[in-house]
């Protein structure tokens, strides 16, 4: 039998950075419905769950239809943006993001933390910052 401390120091942790960037850049910044529902296949697990401050989303049509949705909603040159570098250990990894139109002021910010399982999002928690001003 292995020691537990020794099991873990073995286990291999994903790449929070590179997956929760291409989560922000290619599901929630994709505006072509094919591209996006790609991304989240390869991304998301078979059967995740997306917990926004307005609601549960359940499942991988449904969070890329969420994402196309909040695109509509605020046009063509909307985009989020990292806002540094997503860290995280033992399966739960998050990034800072921020978000509004290229070249303005920024909309909205928040956190989007992640519960991974084989290199794959499982649930992800988006937390928006309070509104400033």
């Amino acid at each position: 039998m292995t020691d537990s401390n020794e099991a873990s120091k073995t286990a291999i942790e994903p790449d929070y950075n590179t997956l929760l960037c291409a989560n922000l850049q290619r599901v929630f910044n994709e505006r072509d419905d094919i591209k996006r529902n790609a991304a989240v296949h390869e991304l998301f697990s078979a059967e995740p769950t997306m917990y926004e401050p307005t609601g549960i989303v359940i499942g991988r049509s449904a969070i890329s239809d969420v994402a196309g949705a909040l695109l509509k909603q605020f046009g063509p040159d909307f985009s989020f943006v990292p806002d540094g570098v997503a860290v995280g250990h033992h399966g739960l990894g998050y990034l800072r993001w921020r978000a509004g139109p290229a070249n303005g002021p920024v909309v909205v910010s928040g956190v989007d933390a992640a519960e991974v399982s084989d290199g794959r999002i499982l649930r992800l928690w988006v937390l928006l910052d309070a509104p400033q001003g």
